[in-house]
């Protein structure tokens, strides 16, 4: 059996309906119990983005938000949209925006779980993740590993692969850059990057991801802009597709869920594990500070740079729905000669933009894919050094820089469709782990969301004190709380 029909059969095992659906229930589950944290703290994410500074010991909250970003903000967010749309319909992405709003409750709760349980490396950064706080809060140390395997897999082989090729595949469609090109500048960038350690990750990180995140919503606002008049029959083109009442896309109800659950968890990333490492690095005095603001970066990630995409696509009518049923036919064909991916988005702003449309949208989604190379990077050093406790693996942090940089050429010049395969294999076997096990952890995120609340009342900056609130087996926070309260004194 060939290789890709091998990833594809295990994909639709990984990512059968059990796992969508288990998505959206645990967010739901979530934003009740939270008592939609999402929103009555939608105020107070913005204030805590700028909360803090970075230390010897860790990042800041803008910087952990930055390399949480620069793994959210991807190619998920160009390809990943008009892939949902091609095989989903316009519907797909209305089920993105739901698991986006869903999915800063669950957001909210993995990262604070990564705050609460971090621990300090041997350097005396602070670091964490799942596997740090299955191994503490589940005492399931054998979760915990099979987490850190999964995750150094996924992180530091799949998922690196789909943001090279994306890459390599806008700029050969733009401006006609061999694969081959592309692969070698991409790997000596990320060379010189990750090799420079976590603090270099974060600059790069904190200066690339917001500009270029806001630069690609803005010129795609002027595109919806000039295209006002269509912006309500788009808006009800998503809706009635959504719920399958729309006549031309009727039959793709089920693939619409399926497609934007599927593309919304793999971009915003909530629930799969990925955001809590950065999370954990961030030097901040109550645990639900970070959870807020992470939350808050799946709300960046999916409703503003996902849709910005989508509503390109659809206003102007240039891309492809595929008949479900024949794979050489097409319910809606507005593109000829273009493959689902950034193609769809190139060909659409220039179209608009011409001599400017294509380009631009190579140069975005090279930083986009770019910068969650490196995140995703960070995140398999991290677990590595988590199983480095017990087994004495550092050896294997060179190798996985290596091994980063062969993915990266890799990436670049293997076909997309077994690239985006593996990497949502990558994405589901992550998340299967994450959110069964946070299923069973989120009491201390939510005894942390409610001291946190108390303290906001009480007209206090939150100091968090983990036994008090009945946390235990995280004695970092005797620490950092006698360090902030006495920053306080001050």
């Amino acid at each position: 059996m060939e290789l890709g029909k091998l990833v594809g059969q295990i994909n639709d095992w990984v990512w059968s309906p059990v796992l969508i659906y288990l998505c959206l229930g645990v967010g739901l589950f979530f934003s009740l119990r939270g008592r939609f944290l999402q929103v009555r703290h939608f105020g107070g994410m913005l204030r805590l983005l700028m909360d803090g500074k970075s230390s010897e010991q860790g990042v800041s909250s803008f910087q952990a938000l930055a390399m949480s970003l620069a793994g959210r903000v991807g190619t998920g967010n160009i390809a990943g949209v008009a892939t949902a749309i091609t095989f989903g319909g316009p519907g797909a992405l209305f089920w993105m925006w739901v698991v986006a709003f869903l999915g800063a409750s669950t957001a909210f709760v993995e990262s604070t779980l990564a705050q609460i349980y971090k621990e300090r490396d041997s350097a005396g950064h602070f670091i964490g993740g799942p596997a740090y706080y299955f191994e503490k809060a589940l005492g399931k140390k054998w979760y915990g590993v099979l987490f850190a395997v999964c995750a150094i897999i996924a992180c530091g082989v799949l998922l690196p692969g789909v943001q090279a090729n994306a890459i390599a595949d806008s700029l050969q469609h733009s401006i006609g850059i061999a694969p081959t090109v592309s692969a070698a500048v991409v790997s000596i960038l990320l060379a010189f990057v990750i090799f420079g350690g976590v603090k270099r990750i974060a600059t790069v990180a904190e200066v690339v991801v917001p500009f270029m995140a806001l630069a690609y919503i803005i010129v795609a606002m002027v595109i919806i802009l000039l295209h006002l008049g269509e912006l309500p029959h788009v808006l009800g083109l998503i809706v009635r597709s959504a719920f399958g009442m729309d006549a031309g896309f009727g039959a793709l109800l089920g693939l619409a869920i399926q497609w934007g659950v599927k593309r919304g968890v793999y971009s915003n990333e909530a629930g799969q594990g990925t955001g809590p490492h950065p999370s954990a690095a961030a030097d901040v005095s109550h645990p639900a500070k970070q959870g807020l603001v992470q939350a808050f970066s799946v709300y960046i990630d999916t409703l503003f740079v996902c849709s910005a995409t989508g509503f390109m696509l659809l206003i102007t009518g240039l891309y492809n729905v595929q008949d479900p049923h024949n794979a050489d036919a097409y319910l809606y064909h507005g593109v000829n000669g273009v493959a689902a991916g950034p193609g769809y988005v190139q060909t659409a702003m220039e179209n608009i933009m011409p001599g400017f449309g294509a380009m631009f949208v190579a140069v975005a989604l090279f930083f986009f894919a770019f910068t969650t190379i490196i995140a995703y990077y960070y995140m398999a050093e991290t677990n590595v050094r988590y199983l480095s406790r017990t087994l004495k693996l550092e050896w294997m942090i060179p190798v996985l820089k290596i091994v980063a940089v062969g993915v990266a050429i890799y990436g670049s010049v293997k076909t997309a469709d077994l690239a985006w395969a593996l990497g949502d294999l990558g994405v589901g076997m992550m998340a299967w782990l994450n959110i069964v096990g946070i299923l069973f952890l989120q009491k201390p995120a939510f005894a942390a969301l409610r001291d946190y609340e108390a303290q906001l009342k009480a007209g206090k900056d939150p100091i968090f004190d983990a036994e008090a609130n009945g946390v235990h087996n995280a004695p970092i926070w005797r620490e950092i709380a006698a360090n902030y309260r006495a920053m306080d004194k001050q």
